[in-house]
Parts: C-alpha cells; sequence; structure tokens
C-alpha cells in the first residue's frame, strides 16, 4: 500500500495505542523514519511485538550494557537517555539495534554498526547520509506491505 511518512506514522502509534505499548509514538517516529530510509522497520516492529518481555534495567557493568535480548524497538529512548547522561555505551545481547539509528541521527552522536550483536554508541556523528531518502519519502511516499502493517494491530 502507499502511504505518507506522517500517516504511516499515525497508524502504527495507533495501533500501539490500541496494544498499551508506552513510547507508541517515539516508536511510530522511528519505524517510519526507518522505512522512509529503506529500512525494514515494519517487520522489525512485528517482530519485536511477539517478544514476551519489552523491557530491562540498563545498567552499565565493566562491559558496558546488557540488553539480554529485548528489543531496541522499546529500549531505544532509555539507551539514548543513558548515552546523553554518561556517555558512549558498548551494547551486548542486541536486538533490532536498528531501532537505534533514528534516535542517533536526530541526537547527531555516532553509532557503531547495528548489525553486530555488540556495538557501541556516542561520539560525534560526523555526516548524515539520510537526508535525501527523508525528503524523498516525505515528497512521494512509501510502498509497505499492508498485511504486515495490520498485523500490528491488536487482534479482535
Amino acid at each position: 500500500m502507499h502511504v505518507s511518512p506522517g500517516d504511516l506514522e499515525t497508524r502504527i502509534a495507533s495501533a500501539l495505542r490500541q496494544r498499551g505499548i508506552g513510547g507508541a509514538e517515539g516508536i511510530a517516529w522511528a519505524g517510519t523514519w526507518l522505512e522512509s530510509c529503506g529500512y525494514p522497520g515494519v517487520k522489525l516492529l512485528t517482530e519485536a511485538l511477539a517478544d514476551a518481555v519489552r523491557s530491562v534495567d540498563l545498567k552499565r557493568d565493566a562491559l558496558g550494557i546488557d540488553l539480554q535480548n529485548v528489543s531496541c524497538v522499546f529500549l531505544a529512548p532509555a539507551i539514548m537517555a543513558d548515552v546523553a547522561a554518561n556517555g558512549r555505551a558498548f551494547l551486548r545481547n542486541v536486538r533490532h539495534g536498528l531501532y537505534l539509528l533514528p534516535f542517533t541521527v536526530r541526537d547527531n552522536i555516532g553509532v557503531g554498526c547495528p548489525v553486530d550483536p555488540a556495538f557501541a554508541v556516542g561520539g560525534p556523528r560526523v555526516k548524515n547520509p539520510y537526508t535525501e531518502k527523508l525528503e524523498f519519502a516525505a515528497t512521494n511516499g512509501l510502498e509497505v506491505d499492508e498485511q504486515l502493517l495490520l498485523s500490528i494491530y491488536p487482534s479482535t
């Protein structure tokens, strides 16, 4: 289905609010940002919604922060707040680390490779390669799998 980024964000936020998920607006924004940049934001979100555990106490140890395979769909804002307060963080046992990317770009900080199960967040960002992609999506809209999008709504 063809949707504008704004419409996609609204639909995702609505579905998450119907599910009673906190931080729906931030998750919807990040998922839409990812879709706008050519990443599978909605697909990752559907995977995360199937997870039973959606939070973890972020504690730093000698190796960094162990995310215990809890999805960054739900943890990204807390991770970013920790990095803002305490500086660069090495993350372990990362699930859906790509959901950190929109936040790091927005906040203009660097991020290591989110494909790697352990990566660092923090430090200055030296360029933003996403501007053109976001502008293109705003002008031309997005193609999103309708069934995938509908799957994030709660069952009735």
